[in-house]
């Protein structure tokens, strides 16, 4: 038998988790972005203090405490790097007119202006985009910068690892970032023999500071890779042999990535360089001189977005270019969570006629993002939205289309997470030929798929509709 003491002491702590539960209730209320959000929360901080206490530290959080802080605090080295590159604007800022200028609003979104003087250029799939990064750390003279959510020690892994070795023992200067928690799984023998080598190798580090101790939920997304300033390689693929279509449960892999070359390098350059700012404390001396691409003079703009920004930047630039549709929005990514801005945008584009499309794949790799994906059959059928599902393998693009005036391609997803969580980057081109590659390459993936309709979901069992009826209320932190 419990003596009095003993229940006492019980009573207690219940009752300081209730408390606590709601106070964290009112933080909830007052903090969370969306009301959904905040009703969610604070019934379940209520109701289940025990369980939802924890999982609020973790999941709760809407921003990234002190990165922007670190962001200003000793950024006399930053700030004087901005400072240059702004003095480059009148040289490189791209003219918006007719057409163009519907995207403008773009440049506010970014706080980078659309540049000049760029060359652009499809990387599809693996063979291609690896090829790619690995012909041009292979030129590198100067340094490499990398950045990646994943990286495995597997044989594309080791691959790139032997790559940034030889580099760094021939004098090139390299520094590699990772997120800690895509890359769980990346061995500590790994990065010993990288640090080994002489490459600066750090975890993005999101534990970081009291405030983000326990804090699971801010991931760095980005996939950039950068060559001396001059190249850079931005894209859908992180770096695991399944990307390269060698795993056979996953089976082929279809993916996109660009390289760049231009004054927009430098614009991807600063995404990696405050990233690396708030892991290392560090301000590498790199080069920020921009260089127009020989021979090509492509409209880019480059879009870094994450949970520091005080305006929710990634799901506007979605929202914005679906409205800017006038004929077509194409739109491939392997998840689709979206918010109810989102799916608006969505169905007023179409209902005006244009032809909008969503790629999605057949094949899942999260449960819960797989299921929450048939919940908005409903929602977007009737409004004449046309969801298509890759068969080939798994689809892991991020590409978008708008008309024959603007491609998009980068790490962002059509998912909550990506609009609010994640620090993600996107290039968007204004530039007729490099639209038509794009979309050449998406009717090709198109005519791969087969349509998505409500009998998807009609048709299946009751448990199926009840799965995907609970996972849709767990789409705020998929």
């Amino acid at each position: 038998m419990f003596d009095l003491q003993s229940l006492t002491l019980a009573g207690l702590i219940a009752s300081g988790f209730h408390l606590l539960g709601m106070l964290t209730a009112v933080h909830a209320i007052m903090k969370s972005r969306t009301s959904q959000g905040a009703i969610a929360w604070a019934i379940m901080l209520v109701m289940f203090p025990y369980v939802s206490l924890p999982l609020y530290w973790i999941f709760g959080r809407n921003k990234f405490s002190g990165y922007v802080r670190a962001r200003r605090s000793e950024d006399e080295n930053i700030q004087h790097i901005l400072e240059k590159l702004r003095s480059y604007r009148p040289a490189f800022k791209a003219p918006l007119e007719g057409r163009d200028a519907d995207f403008q609003v773009l440049e506010e979104l970014a706080d980078m202006p659309f540049t000049k003087a760029n060359n652009v250029e499809l990387l599809v799939d693996g063979e291609a985009a690896f090829g790619a990064i690995f012909e041009g750390i292979d030129a590198a003279e100067d340094y490499v910068l990398v950045q990646f959510f994943i990286v495995r020690d597997d044989e594309l892994g080791r691959e790139l690892k032997s790559k940034l070795i030889a580099k760094a023992r021939a004098g090139v200067r390299v520094y590699f970032l990772y997120d800690e928690i895509g890359s769980h799984g990346l061995s500590n023998g790994y990065l010993a023999e990288l640090t080994k080598a002489g490459v600066d190798a750090r975890s993005f580090y999101t534990t970081k500071g009291l405030w983000n101790r326990f804090q699971l939920n801010f991931r760095n997304h980005r996939k950039i890779v950068i060559v001396d300033g001059h190249k850079a390689y931005v894209g859908g693929l992180n770096v695991g042999d399944e990307y390269m279509g060698r795993d056979p449960k996953v089976g082929p892999w279809r993916d996109t990535h660009v390289r760049i070359e231009g004054p927009s390098v430098q614009c991807v350059q600063m995404a990696f360089l405050e990233d690396w700012h708030w892991a290392s404390h560090d301000v590498p001396k790199l080069n920020w001189t921009p260089e127009p691409a020989k021979g090509a003079d492509k409209k880019i703009l480059v879009l870094a977005t994450g949970p520091v920004d005080e305006l929710e930047t990634c799901g506007l630039f979605f929202v914005h270019s679906i409205h800017a549709a006038r004929h077509r929005v194409w739109i491939a990514s392997p998840y689709f969570v979206p918010d109810y801005h989102v799916i608006c945008a969505l169905q007023l584009a179409a209902l005006r006629g244009v032809d909008v499309r969503v790629m999605l794949p057949e094949k899942p790799d999260h449960l819960l993002i797989y299921l929450s994906a048939f919940s908005f059959l409903e929602e977007t059928e009737p409004a004449g939205v046309k969801i298509y599902r890759y068969q080939p393998g798994f689809l892991h693009q991020k590409v978008m289309l708008v008309d024959d005036d603007m491609a998009a391609v980068g790490t962002a997803n059509l998912d909550n997470r990506s609009f609010r969580l994640n620090f993600e980057i996107t290039i968007a081109a204004i530039e007729r030929s490099f639209v038509e590659k794009v979309r050449t390459m998406l009717e090709h993936d198109f005519s791969q798929c087969r349509l998505a309709t409500r009998e998807d979901l009609q048709n299946r069992s009751f448990w199926f509709k009840l799965a995907v009826s609970l996972a849709r209320l767990t789409a705020p932190i998929q």
